[in-house]
């Protein structure tokens, strides 16, 4: 009794569908990328410059996922599969980067690479000045005169308010409202036991000074801008990793439709 073959047709029809679908977030993540994806003063670091190139090879990615799905694929698979390939790879290296895979501080945009460069004196100065020319913490003042100390701890802050605009909770200061607080006597022993590297010292209720120059405030415009950057990596490494398996099945569904069709 002979065995029918597979029928690939359906297969490969639900394949081309699939992969076409993985590359609509492409788009999506673009257009975040280019309207709503900036940080304040990230770009002190050259950051969009960075985030210029991947809109590039998003967009790229994009148009040689498609083609090669729609149209290289049954007429030229190798080349078809080599070239997205290769742009897959890249987007992927990328990726585990910025994700934080490579222990090193020379990728652009990785958290080792951002926390590097933040803490360096010469470049923090203008950090500072851009974060106070933001008024994040004029905005937290504003909506801090309603709260009680109870209320305003359990209220949500973003990392550069809590570590910019307020001294850290170790210091024990005396809440007024959310930029200005009141020294106790305690503070220096508490500094010293604690291991805050002087930042409750460094406390000014000066709205030009704050927690401008404390290791938080490092600390809290680091993490925003890793988490941002992080986020990114982890979303190129799942897309990637889902475009090349999506292409290979692809690939090896063609030969194999050729093979039954010889």
């Amino acid at each position: 009794m002979k065995i029918k073959p597979i029928p690939m047709k359906p297969i490969t029809f639900i394949l081309t569908i699939f992969t076409f679908l993985l590359s609509l977030p492409i788009l999506f993540l673009v257009i975040w990328l280019l309207y709503i994806g900036h940080c304040d003063c990230e770009d002190l670091l050259h950051l969009p410059k960075l985030q210029a190139g991947i809109v590039v090879g998003l967009i790229f990615l994009f148009f040689v996922s498609n083609v090669v799905v729609f149209y290289l694929r049954s007429r030229l698979p190798i080349p078809g599969l080599l070239i997205v390939m290769l742009l897959l790879i890249v987007l992927l290296t990328v990726g585990l980067g910025l994700a934080g895979a490579y222990k090193m501080d020379s990728t652009p945009g990785s958290p080792l690479w951002i926390k590097t460069r933040v803490i360096n004196k010469n470049r923090w100065g203008a950090i500072k000045s851009c974060l106070y020319k933001t008024r994040i913490c004029d905005d937290l003042a504003a909506g801090s005169f309603a709260y009680n100390y109870h209320d305003f701890r359990s209220s949500k802050q973003s990392p550069i308010e809590g570590g910019c605009c307020k001294p850290p909770t170790s210091c024990e200061m005396v809440y007024v409202n959310g930029t200005y607080w009141k020294k106790g006597d305690a503070n220096s022993k508490i500094n010293n036991d604690s291991g805050c590297d002087c930042d409750c010292d460094l406390w000014e209720n000066d709205e030009t000074i704050l927690c401008y120059n404390c290791r938080t405030c490092k600390q809290g415009f680091t993490k925003t801008l890793q988490r941002k950057w992080s986020k990114l990596g982890v979303f190129l490494v799942v897309l990637t990793l889902f475009l090349i398996v999506a292409h290979l099945s692809l690939f090896f569904i063609s030969l194999y439709e050729r093979y039954e069709e010889e």
